[in-house]
């Protein structure tokens, strides 16, 4: 090569090199090493955002009292407030607290995973309806809003499922942990599995587990098999083997083979699953590859994983989202002063009303940004823990990808912990 084909070829690298810098300026990830953007997830996680209850909170804003949580401000339901997915969050990431535990070996990763698990049983200790499980704490760390739901419930099963099989609790713990279980299950076993509500709703039920889709058959079917793991009572297993042949209503197919099908049947019940909801679909991802690592039916488990291996699949292109956001984007986050967004209430006597009263706000002062880090923060890495619940680390570019894609101490929604589950949900490097 002469020296002028030589400066043709170095002047033409240039440019494709700016073009492509050009193009995908908002793709260029903000951390190199995944370790380093995991490990500045978790600083940015403890720093500020559990209570001291060990409680995950869904931002940093002004706690609710409990006058707030008695009248139902900003609603009976708790949206938008700071306390509104306590035990979800909590028990959504225990388990890659459990696991980051085991990798490290480190006394204070431990502690950490020991603090969220006493935040779910005390989530579990503050109502007098047996069976309840609060959404989270309020100043005077008794007070609670009075409607739960099944999208509380279960990852509170998920996540003291993974703390007690964990190395970390004591054999004390464990006896607290699997008679407060069994409490709530028992419960719920009287309900059919609807989730109670306290206070003015007290009789009520928000959330079911018995119904026809994905997330209810998994769900439903891993408390019962993980109930039979806690506290080895051959009754739960009795009931998870009858509940795998039953068929649901509104279905023509047994709770197992609905879970081999994964969760695309369910778009005809809940719009833009892909787009925006897979976050209410990690611990359905969760609890099936927990049922494939419980069960010793072969063709039990061949059956869970191939719902496991469809979901991981039909998720994997939402991760890509994940380049649409802007690390510099100011839209205004105005849901941390959540009093002045929801100044409309009015008494609620019904669960319709508390709902009603959740869909007013004043726009102009909520902004755009909750919305903005739901679409292209929060799905995209709730996509990236379902491919990385695979177990396999087939698509362990992509997840990994999206977790160093983001500036986390820019971010105002705790919901980037789903870095730290698609992480640790990965299998280990050797």
């Amino acid at each position: 090569m002469n020296k002028k084909h030589f400066i043709v070829g170095v002047v033409a690298l240039a440019l494709l090199l700016l073009s492509v810098a050009a193009d995908d300026k908002k793709v260029l990830p903000f951390q190199t090493s995944v370790s380093i953007a995991v490990d500045q997830a978790h600083a940015e996680l403890w720093n500020r955002r559990i209570d001291k209850h060990g409680v995950i909170l869904d931002y940093v804003g002004e706690t609710p009292t409990p006058e707030d949580c008695s009248l139902g401000r900003p609603n009976a339901i708790g949206w938008w407030s700071p306390i509104e997915n306590g035990p979800m969050f909590t028990g959504l990431y225990l388990p890659a607290a459990c696991e980051r535990a085991r990798r490290s070996g480190d006394a204070v990763d431990k502690a950490n995973a020991r603090r969220l698990a006493h935040g779910l049983l005390k989530c579990a200790s503050v109502s007098d309806v047996p069976g309840f499980i609060a959404r989270g704490l309020g100043t005077d760390g008794r007070c609670h809003y009075p409607l739960g739901s099944d999208d509380q419930t279960h990852p509170w099963f998920y996540g003291l499922h993974a703390y007690f099989t964990s190395s970390i609790p004591s054999d004390e713990e464990r006896r607290q942990i699997a008679k407060k279980m069994r409490e709530v299950a028992d419960v719920l076993e009287t309900t059919g599995w609807k989730c109670p509500c306290d206070g003015a709703f007290k009789g009520q039920f928000r959330g079911a587990f018995q119904g026809h889709l994905f997330r209810d058959a998994v769900r439903y079917l891993f408390m019962l098999r993980a109930m039979y793991d806690v506290t080895r009572d051959s009754v739960w297993l009795e009931r998870y083997r009858k509940a795998l042949a039953e068929r649901p209503a509104k279905s023509d197919k047994t709770r197992v083979q609905i879970c081999a099908e994964g969760y695309a049947p369910d778009h005809e019940a809940i719009k833009a699953i892909d787009e925006y909801q897979l976050w209410i679909y990690v611990g359905s991802q969760g609890a099936l590859a927990k049922l494939v690592a419980m069960e010793t039916d072969e063709s039990l488990r061949a059956q869970y994983s191939a719902g496991l291996a469809v979901n991981a699949r039909n998720a994997l292109a939402s991760v890509e989202a994940h380049k649409q956001f802007d690390n510099n984007d100011t839209k205004v986050f105005g849901n941390a002063n959540w009093r002045v967004v929801y100044t409309t209430w009015f008494p609620q006597y019904t669960q319709a009303e508390a709902q009603k009263l959740s869909e007013i706000a004043d726009k102009s002062k909520r902004g755009e940004r909750k919305h903005y880090e739901a679409k292209y923060m929060r799905n995209p890495l709730a996509a990236a823990v379902i491919v990385a619940l695979a177990g396999d680390g087939a698509e362990r570019d992509a997840v990994e990808r999206a977790i160093r894609h983001y500036d986390y101490s820019k971010l105002h929604m705790s919901e980037f912990l789903f870095a730290e589950c698609a992480y640790y949900a990965l299998p280990a490097r050797k």
